[in-house]
């Protein structure tokens, strides 16, 4: 007889190039990939207890099916103790999270009543912030704890999530937005906050849409506003809208930004937990930090410490893109290798390029080389290597990538994204940007190179905020890992690995046979031959887009 079948929509499960994708409970079969009609196919096939092989996941090494998803090398090495809850609720009911332990958490400390216990737990479970400082959590709400704060004191959730290629704060609050309030009304419990905000920039629109509706249920529940549950406890949340400035990311800044006020940081001391949001003590931690909390009281401050390395414990999640076969969100523990993470979680380079490097937290980060593969994943170590945690952007880089070029991109990023306050990163990063674009075009010289290298420390050390004190990441960690292209754009005018429009020419080889594809795609028509015939660009025409190496199928379009 054919059993009862439930669908439950959920948030993104972290393979992102695999979805949609269904996962069969309690056996944990993975189907990627699938089109609408594959639907009545699987339902069926789950009625009656059995697999369709044809739908299951491909090893692209090995050519094996794999059925669960555990199996799967994607996951396999992952310890996924955030993104693995996202299967188990659908983001828009309450009930979903509840009964899937929700709120536990909350009611174990409502019942213990005791906040200092809290902070206890949290500075013994060791969580650091997941926004890229890596300050220690428990500490932090610790001075929140103590400062006065007979006028109020706010929590704020820092989901200002800015990193070309990162999406990790996205997913938690589309796919779990539950999870993020519990750890603030945990947080809110220990330190005596009275009010919380969770920040959120304007792009996430269905992250927005999701904690419209969970904030809706939990007042309804009696999970927010006055009088928790009856236990006396107060505190509710609202939702403030980020314009999408990067700078904002910083704590002042947002704080500056929640006040209606232009995002601009201000000095420190004194410090957010002492003067923050209208003057009040303000805690600030990321969606990441957040989603812990709840995960640290179930357990128990030891088992979250045993995930991970001393001095950064738990786990991390990643948005691994660029030149990898498996794109995605990563879940790994602390300390975990990069090449772990790259090679094998990831599953190497797409393509017949090598690795080359990765590029760690965002455009403030630094590019680390694949010969520093072995390197662990934590804060000190990739603050020593040149880069930083950041909020866990991985951007995956191989042979055909200039390096040049990268510094180049998102240091006109930064430059950008500079609120302007700061003179040294204003200026600095301008003509950071500006030095790197010579050298990009051939006009590079060698003492440019020695300018560029003690300017972007200048910057580095005499600006305000994170913004600028890790702006020259990009650069310092290219000019280190990389210097030898710089001097083949300055010394050869030569770009290594043909990415620098003015470094090089297109040119068409003897494998050439003449299908004029190429010709056809020619937006400015530089390319003659007569079919069957090899063909020939004409270099004063030709405007170096690209469009012929795109369409040719016999590789005869050649760059030099």
């Amino acid at each position: 007889m054919a059993e009862k079948v439930d669908l439950r929509i959920t948030g993104c499960h972290g393979f992102c190039q695999m979805e949609p994708s269904v996962l069969v409970e309690p056996r944990g079969t993975f189907y990627p990939k699938l089109a609408t009609k594959d639907m009545v196919r699987i339902i069926g096939a789950v009625a009656i207890d059995e697999v369709i092989e044809d739908l299951l996941f491909v090893d692209p090494k090995t050519g094996a099916r794999i059925e669960r998803q555990d199996d799967i090398p994607f996951f396999r090495d992952q310890t996924r103790t955030l993104l693995s809850r996202q299967e188990k609720v659908d983001p828009i009911r309450i009930y979903n999270y509840i009964e899937s332990g929700g709120y536990s958490a909350l009611a174990r400390v409502l019942e213990k009543r005791d906040p200092k216990w809290i902070i206890e737990e949290v500075k013994s479970s060791g969580l650091r912030g997941r926004g890229g400082a890596g300050f220690p959590t428990g500490l932090k709400w610790e001075f929140l704890a103590k400062a006065p704060g007979k006028d109020g004191k706010f929590l704020v959730c820092n989901a200002d999530e800015g990193d070309p290629g990162a999406y990790m704060n996205r997913t938690v609050l589309e796919g779990n937005p539950h999870s993020i309030m519990e750890g603030m009304l945990i947080g809110a419990y220990a330190t005596g906050a009275t009010a919380g905000v969770l920040y959120v920039r304007a792009e996430y629109p269905l992250a927005i849409k999701h904690l419209i509706i969970a904030l809706r249920q939990a007042r309804e529940l009696g999970l927010l506003g006055d009088n928790i549950l009856g236990t006396g406890f107060s505190f509710d949340l609202s939702l403030v809208k980020g314009a999408g400035a990067f700078v904002c990311g910083e704590e002042t800044a947002l704080i500056k930004s929640i006040e209606g006020k232009m995002g601009e940081p201000r000095q420190r001391p004194p410090f957010p937990v002492q003067k923050g949001i209208d003057g009040k003590p303000t805690a600030i931690n990321n969606v990441e930090t957040w989603a812990n909390v709840p995960l640290i009281i179930n357990s128990g401050a030891s088992g979250f410490a045993r995930v991970g390395k001393k001095g950064n414990s738990g786990t991390k999640i990643f948005s691994l893109v660029g030149k990898i076969r498996n794109t995605g969100l990563v879940e790994v523990p602390m300390g975990m290798s990069i090449g772990k993470i790259v090679d094998e979680i990831g599953g190497g380079a797409v393509g017949k390029a090598k690795i080359k490097a990765v590029q760690t937290g965002g455009p403030s980060g630094g590019c680390i080389p694949a010969r520093k593969f072995d390197l662990p994943i934590d804060y000190e170590s990739l603050t020593q290597a040149g880069s930083i945690m950041g909020s866990g952007g991985m951007i995956v880089m191989d042979e055909n990538t200039c390096m040049v070029d990268v510094a180049k991109y998102f240091m006109n990023f930064l430059k950008d994204e500079s609120c302007g306050k700061c003179y040294t990163c204003r200026k600095g990063t301008q003509r950071m940007w500006e030095i790197l674009d010579d050298i990009s075009k051939g006009k590079g010289t060698l003492e440019q190179v020695d300018l560029l290298e003690e300017l972007a420390r200048v910057v580095k050390d005499t600006t305000m905020c994170g913004l600028g004190q890790t702006a020259a990441n990009p650069v310092l960690s290219t000019l280190q890992y990389f210097r030898d292209e710089y001097m083949e754009h300055i010394k050869n005018k030569r770009c290594p690995a043909a990415v620098c429009k003015v470094l090089i020419t297109y040119s068409i080889s003897k494998e050439c046979t003449g299908c004029m594809a190429c010709a056809k795609a020619c937006p400015e028509k530089a390319i003659a031959g007569k079919k069957k015939e090899r063909h020939e660009i004409d270099t004063k025409k030709c405007v170096k887009c690209g469009a012929c190496k795109t369409v040719c199928k016999f590789d005869a379009v050649q760059v030099a």
